[in-house]
């Protein structure tokens, strides 16, 4: 029989846990999303062009993406205690090299080192986040969630205040929230070193069972419809994250700092929506979060190229708060089709997430070069509008009780 020695929960939630692996998510998105808010200062330094910049973006989503399917695949057979700061270090030897590189392939090289990072944290944190849940994991999902979108938020204001006043070179000062991360990872480590002894001791992986919900060719169909979801989600939101100061820059002439807070407004909004997707998906059921909060966003998006610079904002920030509640149901939709793979699936869709979205922003970046920032808008409005393949998912709250799968 196959053994799944990390994935079932603890009696009872681990709030102490949960809280420390949504802070620990905190501060590696928000070192992660320092090199977005970078780019306009590395498009002056080093003289970057539009399909650059989209390159830089592509190499650090592929090393985020690709590699996180892998590391949740090999974690889910053999768990790893320390997997969590030994990402975190690729993460702070990056961003050093970031501060420093003055050319483009440096500057690439930095920033996939970066990406091993969140390659190796998002499916090891995420799988911590459902062993620790004590059953309640939209809630617990969520938190760890909107501690990463948090953090996300916030890597812009630590660039506008902290970094583009000063020189790209202050960048090297955030290694100390990475150092900071290791040091909130340690009692995590240990915690999770005693629930593998605990698991080996009383032998709790050799009565373990594969259950899912929906037969083995269902469930394939139900992961593609779940995809194509985040894909329609990701690629809308690369061009928010990868070229909204640029947009905001050329239509409404504002400054490189006001353009970053404005970024930090949208992404404050999907922290906000992030933390009451998994909680209401608990209640309602996942597939109608999805259905909402992807469709939702399609007339906000649809309004936001006509918008003058407030509504703009206020559109930007409705669209974030819509779209940002999906991919803790998403996630969570997926794990509950396939329980015991919790690495796996995490890792899957983190990493298809971060690839679609290094994708997008390679292919807006030649847009933009081409037919100028605006048009990249105007043609990314319409892919909320993919949300309607949600019709397609099945409600797993209606479904037979889970078969056992031999």
């Amino acid at each position: 029989m196959e053994q799944f020695p990390s994935t079932k929960p603890v009696s009872g939630t681990m709030f102490r846990i949960l809280v420390a692996l949504s802070v620990i998510h905190c501060m590696n998105d928000m070192l992660q999303s320092v090199i977005s808010a970078t780019y306009p200062i590395l498009k002056n330094d080093l003289m970057l062009n539009f399909k650059q910049i989209g390159l830089i973006t592509l190499t650090y989503q592929l090393a985020a993406s690709v590699f996180q399917p892998v590391v949740g695949f090999y974690f889910d057979k053999r768990p790893s205690v320390w997997s969590l700061p030994a990402g975190m270090t690729f993460t702070l030897a990056g961003l050093i090299s970031l501060a420093f590189a003055d050319t483009v392939g440096w500057v690439m090289a930095s920033v996939f080192s970066v990406g091993i990072g969140s390659s190796t944290l998002h499916p090891e944190a995420s799988r911590l986040t459902s062993i620790a849940s004590g059953g309640k994991r939209g809630l617990a999902q969520s938190l760890f969630q909107v501690g990463g979108n948090l953090g996300g938020s916030l890597g812009p204001l630590l660039v506008a205040f902290a970094v583009t006043p000063y020189g790209r070179e202050n960048i090297a000062y955030c290694s100390i929230l990475a150092l900071t991360a290791i040091l909130v990872m340690t009692p995590v480590c240990s915690w999770y070193r005693r629930y593998l002894q605990k698991l080996r001791q009383q032998s709790l992986a050799s009565t373990t069972v594969r259950q899912s919900p929906l037969s083995p060719r269902m469930t394939v169909f139900t992961i593609a419809i779940l995809l194509i979801l985040i894909f329609s989600k990701y690629v809308y939101m690369a061009s928010l994250s990868s070229y909204y100061t640029f947009y905001l820059i050329h239509k409404f002439d504002v400054t490189e700092q006001q353009s970053q807070i404005y970024l930090f407004v949208f992404l404050i909004a999907t922290a906000i929506g992030t933390l009451a997707g998994g909680p209401v998906g608990d209640r309602i059921g996942r597939k109608y979060v999805i259905w909402i909060s992807i469709l939702g966003a399609a007339p906000f998006a649809l309004a936001m190229p006509h918008a003058g610079l407030f509504w703009t904002a206020v559109t930007s920030f409705c669209t974030g708060l819509m779209l940002s509640s999906a991919f803790p149901a998403i996630l969570l939709y997926a794990q509950e089709l396939l329980p015991y793979k919790l690495g796996l699936v995490s890792g899957l869709f983190f990493g298809f997430a971060f690839g679609v979205a290094g994708i997008a922003s390679a292919i807006l970046g030649r847009m933009a070069d081409i037919y100028g920032i605006e048009a990249i808008y105007n043609v990314c409005s319409m892919m909320p509008l993919i949300g309607l393949a949600a019709w397609f998912l099945p409600n797993l709250k209606k479904r037979m009780p889970p078969k056992i799968i031999d």
